[in-house]
């Protein structure tokens, strides 16, 4: 039986790749490809990649890679926007960006900032940047960050995206045992639709969703 797909739940999938890892199946419906679930990490093998994780606001290279969202996503927002970085990591420091911009924040990571307590709030932008290819329920995680935007909101995420098959067999972001869920364009498209979003792809690894 082919596993469900984690993003749309359809359970129209195919086998899409195998290494020496993992396999890897595709979606009809969304065009996701996903790690089944009989190859994810436990929790522990998982903290204990990301804890070798050495980002820091210091890090001036790091603050560039960031910049590709930052930049598109300041100059949408209106002075004093409030928002919340969603998988902030070990090291916050998009939150920093965005606060020292004059934008007030508030982090949350499963791992090293688990407080449920702000995943109640509103907000008028969201940010995830290198989250979306971690999780293992990415339909029920991306809605639950869009019901936590205000009318007109904005989910900011950077994640690098499928192209095609060939592209995708020798990809170095699939050695990676904590990435599970890939998107592409058309996944977004997707998930634009389904979710009532605007969407833009201001660079090959970002993409802007604004709630309508």
């Amino acid at each position: 039986m082919m596993p469900t797909c984690p993003l749309c739940a359809s359970a129209d999938t195919a086998f899409y790749h195998r290494d020496a890892r993992r396999d890897y199946h595709r979606c009809e419906r969304c065009t996701l490809v996903f790690v089944p679930p009989a190859f994810r990490l436990a929790p522990e093998e998982e903290r204990a990649v990301y804890d070798q994780h050495q980002n820091s606001p210091d890090d001036p290279g790091y603050r560039r890679f960031l910049g590709r969202l930052f930049e598109p996503l300041h100059a949408r927002l209106e002075p004093g926007a409030r928002g919340l970085d969603f998988g902030a990591g070990p090291g916050p420091t998009l939150s920093v960006m965005f606060e020292e911009a004059g934008y007030p924040m508030a982090i949350y990571d499963p791992f090293y900032a688990h407080d449920p307590s702000v995943l109640e709030r509103n907000y008028d932008f969201i940010t995830a940047t290198e989250v979306a290819e971690h999780l293992f329920s990415p339909g029920k995680e991306l809605a639950r960050l869009v019901d936590r935007l205000r009318p007109g909101g904005w989910l900011g995420l950077m994640t690098k995206r499928v192209t095609d098959h060939a592209a995708f067999t020798c990809w170095h972001y699939i050695l990676d045992p904590t990435h599970v869920s890939f998107f592409s364009e058309a996944t977004f498209r997707w998930l634009a639709d389904e979710l009532e979003l605007n969407v833009e792809f201001p660079a090959a690894d970002v993409v802007l969703l604004q709630r309508r």
